[in-house]
């Protein structure tokens, strides 16, 4: 039973585990896709989502903790101008994981994990999305007053 298993251990000590992540997080905001396991994909999104966010309020506390996971002061650097910049409207999902299929020497589950918004192949084709208004209904039936018919100029000319 796995009640109360929040973390996936990946087979290291936590010192291990946390630098391992950390290193994994500051590729990945450093060449914006990493190649890598499944697992460890779906361990480094849980480790870098909350980080993005945090960067999206550019403060000198929000730094400091931010600098305390990644003890990389580029890549925090990097988070807080570029990367933050460009995720700033999006409310949440900054990675996505693709699975690339088995590797030759040990066929472990491989995966791609990314930044969504560098990706210009998936972002191209789709158009920005609107914000979802809820309670849009009365402006809209107000401001569309039935127009009168125009009389037909074509008719008169002619007689």
């Amino acid at each position: 039973m796995r009640h109360g298993k929040k973390v996936n251990h990946l087979g290291r000590k936590t010192a291990h585990r946390k630098a391992m992540l950390a290193n994994m997080a500051c590729s990945l905001i450093e060449h914006k896709r990493i190649n890598t396991t499944v697992a460890k994909a779906k361990a480094l999104k849980q480790f870098v989502e909350p980080l993005v966010t945090k960067s999206k309020e550019d403060t000198t506390h929000n730094r400091r903790i931010v600098f305390s996971r990644l003890r990389n002061k580029y890549a925090v650097t990097e988070l807080f101008r570029d990367v933050a910049a460009k995720v700033g409207d999006r409310p949440g999902g900054y990675t996505r994981i693709i699975k690339l299929g088995n590797r030759l020497g040990d066929n472990a589950d491989m995966a791609m994990i990314e930044l969504v918004d560098y990706n210009e192949l998936y972002n191209a084709g789709k158009p920005t999305k609107k914000k979802s208004r809820r309670r849009g209904g009365k402006g809209k039936k107000a401001q569309t007053a039935p127009v009168a018919p125009v009389a037909e100029t074509a008719n008169s000319e002619e007689e």
